[in-house]
Protein backbone atom coordinates (compact mmCIF):
# COMPACT_ATOMS: atom_id res chain seq x y z
CA UNK A 1 0.00 0.00 0.00
CA UNK A 2 1.09 3.60 -0.78
CA UNK A 3 0.84 6.42 1.70
CA UNK A 4 1.16 10.15 0.78
CA UNK A 5 3.01 12.50 3.44
CA UNK A 6 2.62 15.87 2.55
CA UNK A 7 5.02 18.94 2.84
CA UNK A 8 4.53 22.13 1.86
CA UNK A 9 6.99 22.15 -0.81
CA UNK A 10 6.93 18.16 -2.17
CA UNK A 11 4.66 15.33 -2.23
CA UNK A 12 6.12 12.45 -0.41
CA UNK A 13 5.22 8.87 -1.24
CA UNK A 14 6.26 6.31 1.95
CA UNK A 15 5.45 2.44 1.80
CA UNK A 16 4.17 1.28 4.42
CA UNK A 17 1.52 -0.71 6.36
CA UNK A 18 -1.17 1.30 7.85
CA UNK A 19 -4.67 0.67 9.57
CA UNK A 20 -7.75 -1.43 7.85
CA UNK A 21 -11.41 -0.14 8.37
CA UNK A 22 -11.70 -2.92 11.11
CA UNK A 23 -9.35 -1.94 13.12
CA UNK A 24 -10.54 1.93 13.21
CA UNK A 25 -13.25 2.77 15.33
CA UNK A 26 -16.40 4.51 14.49
CA UNK A 27 -15.22 3.96 10.85
CA UNK A 28 -18.36 5.98 9.42
CA UNK A 29 -16.63 9.42 11.02
CA UNK A 30 -17.05 12.66 9.20
CA UNK A 31 -13.61 14.51 9.03
CA UNK A 32 -13.15 17.89 6.97
CA UNK A 33 -9.87 18.65 6.15
CA UNK A 34 -9.43 22.48 5.36
CA UNK A 35 -6.20 23.61 3.76
CA UNK A 36 -5.65 26.01 0.29
CA UNK A 37 -2.85 23.19 -1.50
CA UNK A 38 -5.34 21.07 -3.60
CA UNK A 39 -1.88 18.73 -3.61
CA UNK A 40 -1.93 17.98 0.01
CA UNK A 41 -5.66 17.88 0.66
CA UNK A 42 -5.66 14.99 -1.78
CA UNK A 43 -2.99 13.12 -0.33
CA UNK A 44 -4.43 13.29 3.17
CA UNK A 45 -8.06 12.38 1.65
CA UNK A 46 -6.91 9.77 0.44
CA UNK A 47 -4.49 8.55 3.17
CA UNK A 48 -7.43 9.38 5.67
CA UNK A 49 -10.28 7.34 3.84
CA UNK A 50 -8.12 4.43 3.47
CA UNK A 51 -8.38 4.60 7.26
CA UNK A 52 -12.52 4.29 6.65
CA UNK A 53 -13.78 7.63 7.22
CA UNK A 54 -15.78 9.67 5.39
CA UNK A 55 -13.91 13.00 4.07
CA UNK A 56 -15.34 16.34 2.87
CA UNK A 57 -12.66 19.21 1.72
CA UNK A 58 -12.45 23.21 1.97
CA UNK A 59 -9.97 25.27 0.31
CA UNK A 60 -10.51 28.19 2.65
CA UNK A 61 -11.88 29.11 5.70
CA UNK A 62 -14.73 31.03 4.14
CA UNK A 63 -15.52 27.64 2.57
CA UNK A 64 -14.80 25.43 5.82
CA UNK A 65 -17.82 27.71 7.54
CA UNK A 66 -20.04 27.52 4.26
CA UNK A 67 -19.98 23.48 4.94
CA UNK A 68 -20.21 24.10 8.10
CA UNK A 69 -23.76 25.18 7.76
CA UNK A 70 -24.51 22.05 5.80
CA UNK A 71 -22.99 19.29 8.23
CA UNK A 72 -21.06 19.48 11.50
CA UNK A 73 -17.66 17.12 11.41
CA UNK A 74 -16.82 14.73 14.17
CA UNK A 75 -13.17 16.32 13.20
CA UNK A 76 -11.60 19.18 11.35
CA UNK A 77 -7.78 18.68 9.98
CA UNK A 78 -6.85 22.41 9.72
CA UNK A 79 -4.15 24.32 8.16
CA UNK A 80 -2.78 26.84 9.65
CA UNK A 81 -1.53 29.18 7.33
CA UNK A 82 -4.34 30.13 4.44
CA UNK A 83 -4.90 33.14 2.74
CA UNK A 84 -8.56 34.74 3.74
CA UNK A 85 -9.47 33.70 7.26
CA UNK A 86 -6.54 31.74 8.54
CA UNK A 87 -6.78 28.12 10.62
CA UNK A 88 -5.97 30.48 14.30
CA UNK A 89 -9.08 32.46 13.47
CA UNK A 90 -11.26 29.82 12.02
CA UNK A 91 -10.27 27.70 14.94
CA UNK A 92 -10.75 30.29 17.14
CA UNK A 93 -13.94 30.92 15.95
CA UNK A 94 -15.54 27.51 16.08
CA UNK A 95 -14.43 26.94 19.84
CA UNK A 96 -16.07 29.90 20.87
CA UNK A 97 -18.93 28.59 19.08
CA UNK A 98 -21.89 26.76 21.64
CA UNK A 99 -22.26 24.54 18.25
CA UNK A 100 -19.30 23.24 17.33
CA UNK A 101 -17.17 23.64 20.33
CA UNK A 102 -16.43 20.16 21.14
CA UNK A 103 -15.31 19.12 17.64
CA UNK A 104 -11.72 17.88 17.62
CA UNK A 105 -9.51 20.77 15.98
CA UNK A 106 -6.14 19.63 14.71
CA UNK A 107 -3.90 22.04 13.20
CA UNK A 108 -1.73 21.17 10.35
CA UNK A 109 2.16 22.96 10.47
CA UNK A 110 5.00 23.26 8.91
CA UNK A 111 7.85 22.02 10.79
CA UNK A 112 9.72 24.53 13.05
CA UNK A 113 6.45 26.74 12.97
CA UNK A 114 6.46 26.91 16.90
CA UNK A 115 5.04 30.44 17.08
CA UNK A 116 1.70 28.87 15.18
CA UNK A 117 1.22 25.89 17.19
CA UNK A 118 1.43 28.15 20.25
CA UNK A 119 -1.41 30.37 18.61
CA UNK A 120 -3.43 27.23 18.00
CA UNK A 121 -3.46 25.75 20.61
CA UNK A 122 -4.10 29.05 23.02
CA UNK A 123 -7.19 29.27 20.33
CA UNK A 124 -8.67 26.11 21.76
CA UNK A 125 -7.16 23.68 19.15
CA UNK A 126 -7.08 20.06 20.05
CA UNK A 127 -3.92 18.93 18.55
CA UNK A 128 -1.36 19.34 15.88
CA UNK A 129 0.95 17.82 13.56
CA UNK A 130 3.84 18.60 11.32
CA UNK A 131 3.88 18.27 8.02
CA UNK A 132 4.81 15.26 6.52
CA UNK A 133 2.41 13.79 8.71
CA UNK A 134 3.22 9.86 8.96
CA UNK A 135 -0.12 7.76 8.69
CA UNK A 136 0.14 5.49 11.71
CA UNK A 137 0.71 8.41 13.64
CA UNK A 138 -2.32 10.56 11.96
CA UNK A 139 -4.83 7.24 12.19
CA UNK A 140 -3.28 6.38 15.81
CA UNK A 141 -4.24 10.43 16.81
CA UNK A 142 -7.84 10.05 15.01
CA UNK A 143 -8.76 7.42 17.06
CA UNK A 144 -7.80 8.68 19.83
CA UNK A 145 -9.77 12.03 19.36
CA UNK A 146 -12.97 10.56 17.88
CA UNK A 147 -13.36 8.53 20.87
CA UNK A 148 -13.18 11.77 23.23
CA UNK A 149 -15.60 13.15 20.97
CA UNK A 150 -18.09 10.59 21.58
CA UNK A 151 -17.27 10.30 25.61
CA UNK A 152 -17.86 14.04 25.42
CA UNK A 153 -21.10 13.60 23.44
CA UNK A 154 -22.06 11.14 25.64
CA UNK A 155 -21.79 13.59 29.08
CA UNK A 156 -23.37 16.00 27.46
CA UNK A 157 -26.20 13.79 26.43
CA UNK A 158 -26.20 13.31 30.29
CA UNK A 159 -26.27 16.88 30.93
CA UNK A 160 -29.18 17.83 28.74
CA UNK A 161 -31.07 14.26 30.12
CA UNK A 162 -30.83 16.01 33.59
CA UNK A 163 -31.29 19.74 32.96
CA UNK A 164 -34.65 18.58 31.30
CA UNK A 165 -35.42 16.23 34.52
CA UNK A 166 -35.03 19.76 36.16
CA UNK A 167 -37.44 21.46 34.05
CA UNK A 168 -39.92 18.69 34.88
CA UNK A 169 -39.34 19.28 38.34
CA UNK A 170 -40.12 22.92 38.04
CA UNK A 171 -43.64 22.00 36.07
CA UNK A 172 -44.87 20.02 39.15
CA UNK A 173 -45.46 23.07 40.90
CA UNK A 174 -47.44 25.48 38.61
CA UNK A 175 -46.38 29.00 41.08
CA UNK A 176 -42.78 28.41 39.78
CA UNK A 177 -43.40 28.26 35.57
CA UNK A 178 -40.19 29.94 34.31
CA UNK A 179 -38.42 30.29 37.82
CA UNK A 180 -35.16 28.13 36.20
CA UNK A 181 -34.83 30.65 33.37
CA UNK A 182 -35.18 33.76 34.87
CA UNK A 183 -32.82 32.83 37.77
CA UNK A 184 -30.39 31.81 34.95
CA UNK A 185 -30.79 35.01 33.28
CA UNK A 186 -29.86 36.89 37.19
CA UNK A 187 -27.09 35.02 38.17
CA UNK A 188 -25.36 35.48 34.55
CA UNK A 189 -25.85 39.27 34.86
CA UNK A 190 -24.45 39.59 38.04
CA UNK A 191 -21.44 37.25 36.99
CA UNK A 192 -21.02 39.60 34.02
CA UNK A 193 -20.99 42.50 36.22
CA UNK A 194 -18.48 40.67 38.62
CA UNK A 195 -16.26 39.96 35.32
CA UNK A 196 -16.23 36.53 35.99
CA UNK A 197 -14.60 33.84 33.47
CA UNK A 198 -16.58 32.21 30.52
CA UNK A 199 -16.51 29.07 32.46
CA UNK A 200 -17.97 30.27 35.30
CA UNK A 201 -21.14 31.80 33.71
CA UNK A 202 -21.81 28.79 32.06
CA UNK A 203 -21.95 27.57 35.50
CA UNK A 204 -24.25 30.08 36.70
CA UNK A 205 -26.60 29.55 33.53
CA UNK A 206 -26.53 26.25 33.99
CA UNK A 207 -27.14 26.58 37.74
CA UNK A 208 -30.53 28.51 37.07
CA UNK A 209 -31.94 25.34 35.74
CA UNK A 210 -30.03 22.40 38.05
CA UNK A 211 -30.46 24.15 41.46
CA UNK A 212 -32.94 22.15 43.14
CA UNK A 213 -32.40 19.10 40.91
CA UNK A 214 -32.56 17.10 44.10
CA UNK A 215 -36.30 17.79 44.64
CA UNK A 216 -36.91 14.98 42.54
CA UNK A 217 -36.94 13.04 45.78
CA UNK A 218 -39.35 15.55 47.82
CA UNK A 219 -42.88 14.04 47.48
CA UNK A 220 -45.39 16.47 45.98
CA UNK A 221 -47.39 16.68 49.36
CA UNK A 222 -44.35 18.09 50.75
CA UNK A 223 -43.09 20.02 47.54
CA UNK A 224 -46.35 21.52 47.14
CA UNK A 225 -47.68 22.18 50.60
CA UNK A 226 -49.27 25.57 50.92
CA UNK A 227 -48.71 26.22 54.62
CA UNK A 228 -45.99 25.98 57.00
CA UNK A 229 -43.95 23.05 56.90
CA UNK A 230 -43.23 20.04 59.74
CA UNK A 231 -39.74 19.61 61.17
CA UNK A 232 -39.78 16.12 59.78
CA UNK A 233 -41.23 17.81 56.00
CA UNK A 234 -38.13 20.38 56.56
CA UNK A 235 -35.72 17.41 57.01
CA UNK A 236 -37.03 15.88 54.17
CA UNK A 237 -36.79 19.48 52.12
CA UNK A 238 -33.36 20.16 52.99
CA UNK A 239 -32.47 17.00 51.97
CA UNK A 240 -32.79 17.92 48.09
CA UNK A 241 -29.24 19.80 48.04
CA UNK A 242 -27.28 16.85 48.73
CA UNK A 243 -29.38 14.79 46.32
CA UNK A 244 -28.92 17.06 43.74
CA UNK A 245 -25.09 16.94 43.83
CA UNK A 246 -25.22 13.22 44.24
CA UNK A 247 -27.47 13.14 41.03
CA UNK A 248 -24.30 15.33 39.27
CA UNK A 249 -21.60 14.32 40.57
CA UNK A 250 -20.72 11.82 37.90
CA UNK A 251 -20.98 14.15 35.07
CA UNK A 252 -17.12 15.29 34.75
CA UNK A 253 -19.16 18.57 32.77
CA UNK A 254 -21.16 19.79 35.94
CA UNK A 255 -17.71 20.03 37.96
CA UNK A 256 -18.90 24.11 38.85
CA UNK A 257 -22.27 23.34 39.07
CA UNK A 258 -22.30 21.34 41.52
CA UNK A 259 -21.20 23.57 44.61
CA UNK A 260 -24.28 25.73 43.39
CA UNK A 261 -26.58 22.72 43.84
CA UNK A 262 -25.25 21.77 47.19
CA UNK A 263 -24.57 25.29 48.81
CA UNK A 264 -26.72 28.04 47.64
CA UNK A 265 -28.75 27.61 50.84
CA UNK A 266 -26.10 28.14 53.03
CA UNK A 267 -26.12 31.31 54.73
CA UNK A 268 -22.92 33.85 55.47
CA UNK A 269 -24.14 32.91 59.28
CA UNK A 270 -23.37 29.58 59.23
CA UNK A 271 -26.96 28.93 59.34
CA UNK A 272 -27.67 27.45 56.15
CA UNK A 273 -27.85 23.69 54.97
CA UNK A 274 -26.72 21.45 54.46
CA UNK A 275 -23.32 22.02 55.22
CA UNK A 276 -23.51 24.77 57.43
CA UNK A 277 -20.31 26.60 55.91
CA UNK A 278 -19.87 30.48 56.30
CA UNK A 279 -19.08 33.41 54.71
CA UNK A 280 -16.18 32.79 52.36
CA UNK A 281 -16.50 29.56 52.96
CA UNK A 282 -19.74 29.47 50.64
CA UNK A 283 -18.73 29.29 46.84
CA UNK A 284 -19.33 32.80 45.12
CA UNK A 285 -21.64 30.19 42.60
CA UNK A 286 -23.36 29.42 45.07
CA UNK A 287 -23.57 32.88 46.81
CA UNK A 288 -25.12 34.23 43.64
CA UNK A 289 -27.29 31.91 42.98
CA UNK A 290 -28.74 32.33 46.47
CA UNK A 291 -29.57 35.73 45.74
CA UNK A 292 -31.31 35.55 42.58
CA UNK A 293 -33.25 32.28 44.32
CA UNK A 294 -34.45 34.76 47.34
CA UNK A 295 -35.59 37.67 44.86
CA UNK A 296 -37.07 35.41 42.40
CA UNK A 297 -39.39 33.46 45.32
CA UNK A 298 -40.37 37.27 46.76
CA UNK A 299 -41.10 38.83 43.07
CA UNK A 300 -43.39 35.57 42.16
CA UNK A 301 -46.56 34.65 43.69
CA UNK A 302 -46.32 30.98 45.32
CA UNK A 303 -48.87 28.68 47.17
CA UNK A 304 -48.27 30.26 50.37
CA UNK A 305 -47.93 33.83 49.07
CA UNK A 306 -48.69 36.60 46.61
CA UNK A 307 -45.45 37.97 44.67
CA UNK A 308 -44.41 41.18 46.49
CA UNK A 309 -43.32 44.63 44.15
CA UNK A 310 -40.21 45.58 43.47
CA UNK A 311 -39.49 47.67 45.90
CA UNK A 312 -40.87 45.77 48.68
CA UNK A 313 -38.56 42.81 47.47
CA UNK A 314 -35.48 44.90 47.52
CA UNK A 315 -36.25 45.88 51.13
CA UNK A 316 -35.96 42.22 51.79
CA UNK A 317 -32.91 41.54 50.41
CA UNK A 318 -30.84 44.15 52.21
CA UNK A 319 -32.81 43.32 55.57
CA UNK A 320 -31.72 39.70 54.58
CA UNK A 321 -27.74 40.68 53.75
CA UNK A 322 -27.99 42.83 57.15
CA UNK A 323 -29.30 39.80 58.89
CA UNK A 324 -26.65 37.60 58.13
CA UNK A 325 -28.81 35.51 55.50
CA UNK A 326 -27.13 36.62 51.80
CA UNK A 327 -24.05 38.27 50.83
CA UNK A 328 -23.99 42.20 50.79
CA UNK A 329 -21.29 42.80 48.97
CA UNK A 330 -23.20 41.05 46.00
CA UNK A 331 -26.51 41.63 47.66
CA UNK A 332 -25.61 45.81 46.79
CA UNK A 333 -24.27 44.88 43.17
CA UNK A 334 -27.45 42.81 42.55
CA UNK A 335 -30.05 45.37 44.09
CA UNK A 336 -27.76 48.07 41.29
CA UNK A 337 -28.35 45.82 38.16
CA UNK A 338 -32.26 45.58 39.49
CA UNK A 339 -32.79 49.18 39.78
CA UNK A 340 -31.21 49.72 36.54
CA UNK A 341 -33.42 47.00 34.67
CA UNK A 342 -36.30 48.08 36.02
CA UNK A 343 -36.15 51.54 35.51
CA UNK A 344 -35.07 50.71 31.79
CA UNK A 345 -38.78 48.90 31.24
CA UNK A 346 -40.77 51.30 33.25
Amino acid sequence: MLYFLVEPSTLRIVRGKGPTNQETPGATAYILIVDDDPIIREAIRMCVEHFGYRVREADSGEEALALLTDEVPDLILLDVRMPGINGITLCAHLKADTKTRFIPIVLLTTEGDLDARVAGLEAGADDYFTKPVHPRELAARLRSLLRLKRVTEALEHAENLIGSLALTIEARDTYTAGHCVRLATYAVQLGERLRLSTEELEALQLGGFLHDLGKIAVPDQVLMKPGPLSRDQWRIMREHAIVGDRLAGHIRTLTLVRPIIRHHHERMDGRGYPDKLAGEEIPILARIMAIVDVYDALRTRRAYKPPLEEREAIRLLREASATGHLDAALVRLFIDLRSKTFTATQ
